[in-house]
C-alpha cells in the first residue's frame, strides 16, 4: 500500500507517523512525501516499507503554500504510477489543503476528482464509519447549485457505482442502498419542493433502493444496519451524518476507481500541525480499511 503523507505544514506526517505506530498493519507500507518527513517515521514500526520522498530541499525557496500544494499533488500522481506499475495494490492519502493545491496548478475540487483525473474513471465520494456508509452525488459545489446538478441520471449513477463497490470491496452480494431526501419530509407531497418526487423518486426506483426518506430519519435507520448505504444529495447532509456518528473514525473511501483509496475524514488542521495533539484515529482507520479493501480485491484475482 502507497501512503502518501499530504500537506507538508498540516498534521498528515504526524497522524501518518502515530497511526502507523501502533498494531502492525497485514501491509507492506511505501511512504510518499519529502524525505524529512519520510525520515522521521521509524522504521521498526513498518512492514517492508519502501520511501518515494519527493525531495525534502523542494521545499525551500518560493511560495511556501504553492510548494506545499505541488509536493501533495506530486504524492498522489507518484501513488497512482505504483498502482499502474503493480507495485501496490491500494493507496492511503493523507490530508491536503485545497487552496495549496490550486496554487499548484492541481485545480480540482478535491483528492477525489483529481483521482478521477487521473485514473480515467467516473468515481463517487463514501465516507464510511462502522456500518454507516454514505456516498455523495455532489461533492464540493455552492449550496445554491445542488438541485441543478442533482439530477435522477446523476443519482442513479452514483448508486451504481456504488452498488457495484459494495459487491466487489465490502463483498456485499445484494446491497441495499437507501436515498436521502433533499428537502425537509421529503418534499411532504410537494408542499417543500418536487425534487424529491420529481428527480429522487424514479431514481431510487431504477437502483430499487428505498426512498427518498427524510435525512432526519435515514441515518439512524443506516446506522442500525437497515441500509449498506445511503446516497446524500449535497456535501454536509453527508459529511455531518458520518461526524456525529464517529468523528475522528470516519473514513473518505474513493468510489469507481480500479483500486482502493482511502482518506482520513479531515483536513491538514494547519492552526495545530507540530503541537503533538492531532488525534491519528481517522488515518489509522484510512490505513485499516484499505489493507481489508486491497485483501479482498487481490484474493478476488
Amino acid at each position: 500500500m502507497a501512503v502518501t503523507l499530504g500537506d507538508p505544514r498540516g498534521i498528515g506526517p504526524e497522524v501518518v507517523q502515530r497511526a502507523l505506530a501502533q498494531e502492525r498493519l497485514d501491509a507492506d507500507i511505501t511512504l510518499i512525501g519529502p524525505d524529512d518527513q519520510i525520515a522521521k517515521i521509524p522504521a521498526d514500526h513498518r512492514v517492508g516499507v519502501g520511501a518515494w520522498g519527493s525531495g525534502s530541499g523542494e521545499r525551500e525557496g518560493g511560495n511556501e503554500e504553492s510548494d506545499a500544494g505541488r509536493l501533495a499533488g506530486r504524492a498522489v500522481e507518484q501513488a497512482v504510477d505504483l498502482v499502474r506499475a503493480g507495485t501496490v495494490d491500494a493507496i492511503a492519502t493523507g490530508p491536503v489543503h485545497k487552496h495549496a493545491l490550486h496554487l499548484a496548478g492541481y485545480r480540482y475540487p478535491g483528492l477525489t476528482e483529481f483521482l478521477a483525473h487521473l485514473a480515467g474513471a467516473d468515481v463517487a465520494m463514501m465516507l464510511a464509519t462502522g456500518n454507516l456508509r454514505v456516498v455523495l452525488v455532489t461533492t464540493h459545489i455552492p449550496l445554491r447549485d445542488v438541485p441543478g446538478q442533482v439530477t435522477t441520471e446523476r443519482v442513479i449513477s452514483t448508486g451504481r457505482i456504488a452498488g457495484r463497490a459494495l459487491q466487489e470491496w465490502w463483498g456485499i452480494e445484494h446491497p441495499r442502498l437507501a436515498v436521502c431526501a433533499l428537502n425537509p419530509h421529503a418534499g411532504d407531497s410537494g408542499l417543500f419542493g418536487d425534487e424529491d418526487d420529481r428527480v429522487l423518486r424514479p431514481a431510487a426506483q431504477a437502483l430499487g433502493a428505498v426512498g427518498p426518506l427524510p435525512a432526519d430519519t435515514v441515518f439512524v435507520r443506516a446506522l442500525k444496519g437497515e441500509f449498506d448505504a445511503v446516497l446524500a444529495p449535497y456535501h454536509d447532509v453527508g459529511m455531518t451524518a458520518v461526524k456525529v456518528a464517529g468523528f475522528g473514525k470516519g473514513v473518505n473511501v474513493t468510489l469507481g476507481l480500479p483500486f482502493p483509496r482511502t482518506a482520513p475524514d479531515h483536513g491538514p488542521a494547519l492552526d495545530i500541525a507540530g503541537k503533538g495533539i492531532a488525534d491519528p484515529g481517522s488515518m489509522r482507520a484510512a490505513l485499516e480499511l484499505a489493507v481489508e479493501l486491497a485483501r479482498r480485491q487481490v484474493a478476488e484475482h
